[in-house]
Parts: structure tokens; sequence; C-alpha cells
């Protein structure tokens, strides 16, 4: 509804109703206007986001906002103007059509619409039949399947049951690049054909909806609302589409569970994954949660009974898992950052027709520029970081603030002209290296920078798609989910990056990165292979990387965070500070620490206040402080005391930001 909040007017949620008010009459002020005849939130979605802003400690109001399309947020009385002239215009022109006039109709089974898939094998046959034993109720399953699996197929068995019931779908992905691919198999199954507004319809068939953070306000409004009506069957989204209303729920997705991407870093800090189990719950249907490398979390939550694991132990059809090497840079012959023995195995497949992918998780042209005179170093002068030589633009950019510098002809430090060198590699060098090596073949270089483009990631895509020889080459957006059946070799060009992180999940994100890279290759029938260059290749976990299964290293890396105490056998909460000066932010997190040593549970540890690993970042310094517990019920208890307790109070400089991370990833 729309309500006065001083001289303004604001959109607000009604989220119950009393009999009375604690204050006085006088100050009450009447509501504006109604803006919706019925409620934005179905009951489960509504207790799903009042428990989410209970657990995550974040403002109602941010969850809602969150949950809703940017149009709604704002909906007020200039909007239904607006429309109401639109709509006085079209009558008088004669163009009258009759549009949301007459709700859509509810979803209705349209048995027999789907397309044959291919046979099961006997893995993914016992996986879709223990599923569609629990498909009337609440259920928890983790599709642990090796990268070609056919978790997707899985996936599509199960759909083709829900949407025969009446009900929905929806489909959680990591990232948008793999929205398309998504909308596409599902198109082949159930029957339609893409338009532009990001749906999929025909005839006889389901309609499948895209929600994600491509699409403009129209677009998502019009998917919204499909999916709130039950006129859409499919719902495929990213982190937030698991906000999406469904008029009758059947069975909730999330693939590539793993991804970092599904938690939110900054503003309200969800967990999308975490999220989507629990609005399963509140649903009262099942989840699936799928990957070739699941997240140590679930893995726990499947050992510890809370999720059904399934396994899916060998590629799906004829294909057979790709064989791994490792390449010692410090003993190879070296050209440009590639070994002869990669450039040799690279002509190899390209001349049988085939395509390769090379990947590197370093985009722009170097890491960094520096001066073997002196020893500069190009630093963001408002991050903590060094700047990244970018080719095109030419420049030196920050990563992590945006900034960016003309790049210097002489060294800033001691004038020298021949001193300064760009250090490393990345994207636009290595781009550049291989089109020289192997011209007149494309290479396809798809990375943050290149993409910016809907419209140059789709064309990328499809080139890739028509199976003509070339040369994939990209940071980790390739490596999540992608399925490329003429890449038959794919180059791992540093596996060292994840080694030496001051992260705890260093090796768990290593892994999962590199084994799901691993995993594009030989997923069309031929046999596929894979090259991993390092300079430390006697270490175990290069070796790992060559030799054992996920579910060893995966073993492995359970039995080390059990012995150190940390999650998944630990609670966390990162406590947070920013401002232009670092003292102000230590003294703020001192004193809340104080408030929480005061609680006196000691069930939970503090650790800090300290700086974060990055002290700056966009020019602002940057403090910490961590909350461990094995108990998830007294790090609550802890944080319900501590905002209760009046933390917001806690004399502070004007300017400084700080915030409550619940189940963080990332703590540098």
């Amino acid at each position: 509804m729309s309500v006065p909040f001083g001289r303004r007017r604001l959109t607000g949620v009604v989220i119950g109703h009393g009999d009375g008010s604690a204050v006085a009459e006088g100050k009450l002020r009447a509501v504006h206007e109604v803006l919706d005849a019925e409620p934005l939130f179905p009951p489960a979605l509504l207790r799903l986001l009042l428990w989410a802003a209970d657990y995550y400690h974040h403002p109602i109001g941010e969850v809602f906002a969150t949950a809703l399309p940017a149009r709604l947020r704002r909906q007020g009385r200039k909007e239904q103007q607006e429309r109401q002239e639109q709509k006085e215009r079209k009558e008088q022109a004669g163009e009258r059509k009759e549009e949301q006039a007459t709700p859509p109709q509810p979803l209705k089974p349209l048995p027999g619409a789907f397309t044959d898939g291919p046979a099961l094998n006997p893995e993914q046959q016992a996986a879709v039949t223990e599923i569609s034993g629990h498909l009337k109720g609440f259920h928890a399953f983790l599709l642990d399947g090796v990268t070609g699996s056919g978790k997707t197929e899985v996936y599509m068995q199960l759909m083709a049951q829900v949407l025969g019931q009446g009900r929905q779908c929806l489909v959680l992905v990591p990232e948008i690049g793999l929205t398309p691919q998504t909308l596409g198999r599902f198109s082949e199954r159930f029957g339609g054909s893409y338009s532009a507004e990001g749906s999929y319809s025909a005839e006889g068939s389901y309609e499948t909806v895209a929600l994600h953070s491509g699409l403009g306000e129209a677009e998502r409004i019009r998917a919204w609302r499909k999916a709130a009506s039950g006129a859409a069957a499919i719902v495929i989204g990213t982190r937030s589409a698991v906000f999406t209303p469904l008029a009758r729920p059947g069975l909730i997705v999330v693939d590539e569970e793993h991804d970092s991407s599904f938690k939110q870093q900054d503003g309200f800090r969800y967990s999308a994954r975490d999220l989507a189990v629990a609005r399963a719950r509140q649903e009262g249907v099942c989840a699936v949660l799928g990957s070739a490398t699941p997240s140590l979390e679930s893995l726990r939550n499947a050992a510890a009974g809370r999720f059904t694991r399934l396994a899916l132990p060998r590629p799906a059809g004829a294909a057979a898992a790709p064989r791994r090497r490792i390449v010692d840079m410090g003993t190879a012959t070296v050209h440009g950052g590639l070994s002869e023995a990669v450039l040799d195995r690279i002509q190899s497949h390209l001349r049988r027709g085939n395509q390769v992918l090379v990947f590197i998780n370093r985009r722009g042209f170097a890491p960094v520029l520096d001066c073997s005179g002196c020893g500069w170093v190009s630093e963001c002068g408002d991050c903590s970081a060094r700047m990244t030589v970018h080719a095109v633009p030419k420049g030196l950019r920050c990563h992590h603030c945006g900034g960016g510098a003309p790049l210097p002809r002489v060294c800033p430090a001691c004038r020298s002209r021949a001193g300064l060198q760009a250090r490393g590699l990345g994207t636009q060098q290595l781009e550049h290296l291989l089109k020289e090596a192997f011209s007149p073949l494309p290479v396809l270089r798809m990375d943050r920078d290149s993409t910016r483009s809907r419209k140059r990631l789709d064309g990328m895509l499809q080139q890739i798609h028509e199976g003509q020889p070339c040369i994939l080459l990209g940071t980790q957006m390739i490596a999540k989910g992608h399925h490329f059946p003429r890449i038959t070799l794919v180059v791992v060009v540093n596996a060292d990056s994840g080694l030496f992180s001051a992260d705890f999940r260093g090796q768990e994100f290593l892994s999962q990165t590199l084994l799901q890279v691993a995993g594009r290759a030989g997923r069309g029938g031929q046999p596929g292979e894979v090259i991993i260059q390092s300079r430390h290749a006697a270490h175990p976990d290069v070796q790992a990387l060559a030799a054992a299964s996920y579910a060893d290293i995966a073993s492995r890396l359970l039995d080390e965070r059990q012995r150190r105490g940390l999650p998944p056998f630990t609670h966390l909460c990162l406590l947070w500070a920013e401002y232009r000066l670092m003292p102000p932010c230590l003294d703020f997190l001192g004193k809340a620490a104080a408030r929480l040593q005061d609680g006196g549970d000691s069930g939970v540890q503090l650790i800090g206040p300290m700086p974060a690993p990055m002290e700056k970042r966009g020019g602002r310094w940057r403090a910490q402080l961590l909350l461990r517990s094995s108990n998830r019920a007294r790090l609550q208890k802890a944080l319900n005391g501590l905002v209760a307790g009046g933390v917001e109070d806690i004399k502070k400089p004007r300017g400084l930001r700080w915030g409550i991370d619940v189940d963080p990833l990332d703590l540098i």
C-alpha cells in the first residue's frame, strides 16, 4: 500500500494487523491507497521471508525489497495514473487490447506434452525412483553426480511428473550465462519456442519463464506475474528467483548447488541454496540439490541424515571420464605461458575437427605491473590490492573497486622506462598468444570484460554450439554447467592460485572449480583429455586433482575441517564494519564484542576485532569480528541478544557502515 512517510509517499507491505495502537491517535496517519487487492506473497512464501529476516538478522523491509521486482517496489499513484492515461490513449486510437484484466488460468496438466528423453542408466533410474516416492511432501535430496552423468535428465524426468500433476517447478542456476542453455533444453523436452521476452510457450505446451538481473523491468514483472498466477509452469532463475511466488509449487531444483554465486555478498546476505531448502520445507515440496562437486556443507547434511544423498558415479551414455594429467611448469619448455606439450595437444585436437577449452582464472592482460629497477608495484590507492594491466581498453584497473589509471610510460618512483614490466598472464594476453599460434581458427574469450553485452555472450555460445573447430578461452564463468559436446581437450593454465589462499575454503573452491572445468571435456561421446599446468606439481593437492575423485578430496577436506573446528562442523557469523579510518571500525566492533561477552554464553567464541585480510577496499578501511560456535542455536541466541541489546545505539561516527553476515563465504 501507499503510505505517508514524512513529506514523502512510500510503498509499504502489510504483514499483520491489530485492534489498537500504542501510538496516540492524533499521531496516526491514514493510508493513501491500497495498491493490491490480493497479497503479493502466498502464505508459505511470507513465512519464509519472515524467517529469513530473523535468521540473517536483516531488516524485514529490505528483505521484502529483495523479493519484489523493482517496479512493484515503487508502485504508486503516479504509475497507476500513467497506466490509466495510456489505456485511454489506446481506446481513443481504436487500439484497445484486452490485458492483467482476465487473470491467467491456473496451470493444467498436459499429459503427453513431453518429448521422450534418452534411456536412463541404472543409477539415474534409481535416483528418479527414489525422489518420485517423496514428491507429495517435503524431502531434501543431494544429487551427487560426476560431470556428464545426466543430472539434468533426472531433473527433467521428475519435472515431467510434477507438471503432469498440474504443479509448478522452480529451477535455480548460479549464472545468467546458464539460463539460455537451460531454457533451451527444457524447451526441447516440454515444447515451445524461445521468445525475446525470456519465455517459452506454444499451443499444448508448458510455458517457461526466466528471472534474472539481465531482464528489463517489463520482462521481469511479466514473468513474475505469470509465475504467481500459475500461468508459467517452469521458472528458471538465478539467486533472487528463490523468492518468486508460485501458485502451485511442486518441485525446487538447485543446479550446481556448490556455487558461491548463490550467496549474496552485500546488503541482504542470504544463501539462495539454503533458502531453497527452507522454502521447500515451508511449501511441503521436494528440494533437489545437484552438483558434480557438492559443497562440504551439503555433504555434511547428507552424512547427518538431513539430506538423502543419491550418487551418479559415471558419465551417462557411452562417454568415459576424461583422462587428467599434470604438466610440471618448473621443468617444461614454455612459450607465452603454455608448455610445448600443451601447444602440441591443442594442435592435435583442433586438427581432428574438435574444440579446445583453455581456462585461466585471471582476466585482463597481466596481474601486475612493476619496476625491476626500484621494486615499485602498481597498487590501487583505494584498495589493499594490486592494479591489473588491461590491453583493451589500455590502462590499469582494480578488480575490487573498479578504479582505473593510465598505463605509465615510466616508473612513477624512479622514472625508469626500461624497468617497467607486466608480470603474469591474463585472458587478454593469452588470447593474443593463442590467436598468433593457431590462426586462422577463432579464439573466443569469455570473461567479465568480453561478455558485458548479453548479445555478445549469446553469440559466442551459439558459435561454440555450432561445433566448428575453435578455442574457448575464459575464466570460471565457463566452468559452470555448460554442455559443449565438441570440446575434447581442457587446459588449465594455472592450477596454483588457490593452494595458498588466506581463506580456509580456498582448497575447496580450487578443487571444485578445476574439476568442474575439467568436466567440460569429452561430453559428446569422444574421449576427453585434461591437462593441468602447475609450478607446484608435487603438491599433494595438485596431485589429487589429477588422480583422485572429488569424493576422496572432499573426504580429506572434511576430516581437516573437523580437526580444526571449522564449518561445516561449526557455524560462523561475521560482524563487519567499514569507514574512512580504521580505528573507529575497531572501536565499534570492540564495543559490540563487549556486549556479546556480557551475555555470558561461553558456547560462542569471539575472534577479533581485527582488520580484514583486505584492509582497504574502495577507499574504506575494513575490520571484522568473527563469531564461532558448534551449536547454531546458541550462535543465533547470541546474535539476538546483540541486536536486542542495542548494537544500533553504539556511538560511532557518521558514515561508518556495519552489518551481520550469517554463514559467510567471503572472509577476505
